[in-house]
């Protein structure tokens, strides 16, 4: 592409940009009623003006002179002066304070496309839902929304923000950014009260981010995979997720093959627990048994899910939780004997069987695992498991975890209880006392 076509491209984007910012100034008038003054200002000169005209037009119009003609031309012209200056006024009140600002900063950013322009900011407000966020709508200038995704961090560096997330908008024309000041970024510690418990049915709380609280609902996301490597806090998370599921009234199974050391007399009393292989199995062969006992109940009373069956018929069955803080150490078959790899063979297929079928059924599974290997986990297991989060991690845990590096790439090296989900959400995971429980 030569210079001159670069250029005339660039010309005709900014006639676009321009009569994107006329259009868009309604839109402002109408949330903001006080910019109506700026037009009723400018509508008041032209009248003055016009009036000013008109009188010396008709002056003139009594004599035959050159001077008559002169006042005549600027008669005729007036109307244009004034339908363009309002134009001016209006793309004036559509662009968004600051915007060549941060079309500087993204264009030093490297954030152009391939005739050297970079996106223009279309609006920037705050968001209704979530009053510390910032919401930032640029023209994306034909630069894709996995550019933006690949130089997050050098945004951020260069709009002097944090972003919680990028995302197309109105059919692809627009992308959105969700930000909060880079000073406004979440905290590295924050204290569990009783007070952030979800008063919803089966929500479970896990941190804030910078939206807002993060929850998963199991009556609509049954089953949940935690990631991270060691002093991550994945296990406190863990810990904290189970701690709701106890107070909303489930019945918790752990699996710990670690002897039952990670968790304290405390657990053991209000949870049930297993050490080792063949517990483990009659273990999941109970909540499976129960999964079928339930499916069978359900269909004689045409309930499609436990919150049905429980309404309709007026009980209150429990939701049942399993959990494991390191899956991997369950599921490894490398350098066991034949039978004991049929031990396992049979604990991944009842595994397998509630991540598929638990969720309508009331009974859920929590995994966790730190162990970067992607054959431990079985894909019918993981597949089935929608609601994914992973703290600090190299790219290959990341990868097994959330089917991306975004857990390496945005998480800090030495962040503790800093987590992100599959959709991209950065949260702080709440720090729960155990002694609380």
């Amino acid at each position: 592409m030569t210079q001159n076509e670069r250029e005339i491209i660039s010309r005709k984007t900014y006639i676009h940009y321009l009569f994107q910012r006329f259009f868009r100034s309604f839109s402002v008038i109408k949330a903001t009623p006080a910019k109506v003054l700026f037009i009723v200002v400018y509508l008041f000169i032209v009248m003055l003006v016009g009036l000013q005209i008109h009188q010396s037009y008709y002056e003139a119009s009594l004599t035959d002179s050159f001077f008559a003609f002169l006042e005549k031309a600027a008669f005729v012209c007036h109307g244009l002066f004034a339908l363009g200056g309002l134009f001016v006024v209006l793309v004036a009140i559509g662009t968004p304070r600051g915007s060549r600002r941060t079309y500087e900063a993204l264009w030093s950013a490297g954030l152009t496309n391939h005739g050297g322009d970079a996106p223009l900011l279309l609006s920037k407000c705050k968001d209704t839902h979530a009053p510390r966020v910032t919401v930032w709508e640029f023209a994306p200038n034909k630069i894709p929304l996995e550019v933006w995704q690949t130089k997050q961090t050098t945004i951020e560096g260069a709009l002097d923000i944090t972003i919680a997330k990028m995302v197309w908008a109105k059919g692809r024309k627009v992308i959105r950014v969700y930000a909060v000041p880079a000073a406004g970024d979440l905290p590295s510690l924050l204290p569990w009260q009783d007070k952030y418990l979800s008063k919803r049915n089966f929500e479970l709380v896990l941190g804030e981010g910078i939206t807002g609280p993060v929850t998963v609902n199991l009556a609509y996301v049954p089953h949940v995979l935690l990631g991270g490597s060691t002093g991550s806090g994945k296990s406190v998370l863990l810990k904290l997720l189970l701690m709701q599921a106890l107070r909303k009234g489930a019945k918790v199974y752990i699996a710990d093959f670690k002897g039952g050391v990670d968790f304290r007399a405390i657990w053991h009393q209000k949870c049930r627990m297993c050490f080792e292989e063949h517990d483990l199995l009659d273990m999941l062969t109970e909540l499976v048994d129960k999964l079928e006992q339930r499916k069978k109940s359900f269909q004689v009373f045409g309930a499609a899910n436990i919150d049905e069956y429980n309404e309709a018929e007026g009980t209150d069955l429990p939701r049942y939780v399993f959990a494991c803080d390191e899956v991997a150490e369950m599921l490894d078959k490398t350098g066991l004997t034949k039978e004991q790899k049929e031990l396992v063979s049979q604990i991944e297929g009842k595994l397998s069987t509630i991540a598929r079928q638990g969720r309508a059924f009331g009974i859920h599974l929590i995994l966790a695992t730190q162990r970067p290997d992607a054959t431990i986990i079985p894909g019918q297991i993981k597949n089935n498991i929608d609601f994914r989060v992973c703290g600090r991690a190299d790219n290959v845990l990341s990868q097994i975890i959330l089917d991306s590096t975004a857990a390496a790439d945005q998480i800090p090296k030495d962040a503790r209880g800093r987590f992100i989900t599959r959709d991209g959400t950065v949260f702080q995971a709440f720090l729960f006392d155990e002694g609380e429980l």
